[in-house]
C-alpha cells in the first residue's frame, strides 16, 4: 500500500493534536508521519514489543503502539502516537481506527487479493466483478484451483506465512486468510489440469505444515475453474469437501471435492427424509441392532469387494465363519449382503446413519 494514503491521513489530525502522529512497517521504519522530521527513522525493537504482545495497545520508549495489520503472526504496520499516557492511548486507538479504514478502503480498489478475497466470499456483485478486474489488470480466463487449508484449534498464525513461502508469486498464486483456523490459497494452473495435479499440491501443503509447524491440517480442494466468476463455487466445493470429509472420511487429510461420491448427496439431504429411509431399510431391526464386531466385518466385506475368501483372510476366521456371519446380518436385518442390490442399500444406510449422528441425531 502506498505511503502517501497513510500520510494523507496523519496529516488531517495535525490539526486535532500536538502530538506526533504515525505509521511504522514489519521493519520498524517510520513510512508516515504528521512529525516529518521523524519519517524514515527506524525503531525495530518497537517492532518486537508489538509483536510479542500479539494483539492490543503497547508502549516503548515513550510512544504508545498499535497493531493496524498482521500478515501471517507477523506485523505488517502499526500506528504509534507520541506518549505513553492515557491521552496517546486513546489518541493510538482512534488513530488506528481511521487507518486501518483507509487501508481496507485502498485495498479494495487496489489489492488483488481482496478483490479475489470478495469473490469468494460473495461480497462482490456479479457485474462488478469483471469492472473492477479490468481496473486492477485482472486476467479472467485463466485456469485456477482452490485449496481450503483448516487447521485445529487453536489456531497458529504462523501457518499463513509457511503457506505464503510456498507460492510466493502474488500476481498468480493468493494466500488469503479467512478466518482464525481457515486459509484459502488460489492457484493458477495450465489448461486441462487433472485432479492428481491438486491433491499433490495439496498433499504439499500439508507436509510442509507438518514439518515445519507440527501442525495437522485437513486440505480441501474445489473443482478448476476456467473463469474467474466461479472462484466462489470452487470455494464453496472446497469448504464441502472438509463437511463433508469430517463425516464420512474421517482418516483422510486431503479431500477433494470430486471424489466425495455419494456422501456428497446425501450430507445435503434432509435429516428427516435420512430418517424415514433407515426406517424402511431397516423394518425388522434397527441399525443400531448390529454390534461393533459384526460392523467391522461388514466394513472388511466391502473393503475387499464383496470377496469371501479374502475377507475371512483378512479377519483370520475360518470361511464358514464369515459365512455365518452373513446369514446373521441378513436374519437381523433382512439384506444379503452378497447380492448386488442389498449391498448397495447397505452401504447407503450406513453412510446416511454416519450423517444423522453427525448431525446430533441418534435414530
Amino acid at each position: 500500500m502506498p505511503n502517501r494514503i497513510f500520510q494523507s491521513v496523519v496529516l488531517q489530525m495535525k490539526e486535532g493534536t500536538e502530538r506526533a502522529v504515525g505509521v511504522i512497517d514489519a521493519e520498524g521504519t517510520v513510512i508516515a508521519c504528521n512529525d516529518l522530521s521523524l519519517m524514515g527513522a527506524r525503531w525495530a525493537g518497537a517492532v518486537e514489543v508489538v509483536n510479542a504482545a500479539e494483539t492490543g495497545v503497547v508502549t516503548f520508549e515513550g510512544k504508545t503502539f498499535k497493531p493496524l495489520a498482521r500478515w501471517g503472526a507477523q506485523l505488517e504496520y502499526a500506528g504509534f502516537v507520541e506518549g505513553e499516557d492515557e491521552i496517546a492511548r486513546s489518541l493510538c486507538l482512534v488513530s488506528a481506527v481511521a487507518l486501518s479504514g483507509a487501508k481496507q478502503s485502498y485495498e479494495e480498489k487496489h489489492d488483488k487479493g481482496t478483490f479475489v478475497k470478495n469473490i469468494i466470499s460473495d461480497n462482490i456483485l456479479l457485474g462488478d466483478i469483471y469492472v473492477r478486474a479490468k481496473e486492477l489488470h485482472f486476467d479472467c480466463d485463466v485456469y485456477r484451483g482452490v485449496f481450503l487449508v483448516r487447521q485445529p484449534e487453536p489456531a497458529n498464525p504462523a501457518m499463513i506465512d509457511a503457506i505464503q513461502a510456498m507460492f510466493p508469486d502474488k500476481q498468480a498464486d493468493f494466500v488469503l486468510s479467512m478466518s482464525e483456523t481457515d486459509v484459502a490459497v488460489i492457484r493458477q494452473f495450465p489448461e486441462g489440469t487433472e485432479g492428481k495435479k491438486l491433491d499433490k499440491s495439496a498433499a504439499q501443503i500439508q507436509e510442509t505444515l507438518a514439518a515445519e509447524l507440527e501442525l495437522k491440517v485437513v486440505v480441501g480442494i474445489g473443482t478448476v475453474v476456467g473463469n474467474i466468476r466461479d472462484l466462489a463455487r470452487s470455494y464453496k466445493e472446497a469448504q464441502l469437501a472438509i463437511e463433508v470429509g469430517k463425516v464420512f472420511e474421517t482418516e483422510q487429510t486431503v479431500i477433494n471435492y470430486e471424489n466425495l461420491g455419494i456422501g456428497r448427496l446425501i450430507y445435503q439431504l434432509p435429516t428427516t427424509l435420512c430418517e424415514m429411509f433407515l426406517q424402511e431399510v431397516f423394518k425388522k431391526n434397527p441399525i443400531d441392532a448390529l454390534d461393533q464386531e459384526t460392523l467391522f466385518t461388514i466394513n472388511k466385506f466391502f473393503e475387499n469387494n464383496l470377496n469371501v475368501s479374502e475377507t475371512a483372510r483378512k479377519l483370520f476366521v475360518h470361511r464358514n465363519t464369515l459365512v455365518y456371519r452373513l446369514e446373521k446380518i441378513k436374519k437381523l436385518t433382512g439384506l444379503d449382503l452378497r447380492e448386488f442390490d442389498d449391498v448397495i442399500t447397505f452401504k447407503v444406510a450406513i453412510m446416511v446413519k454416519k450423517y444423522l449422528v453427525s448431525r446430533g441425531i441418534e435414530g
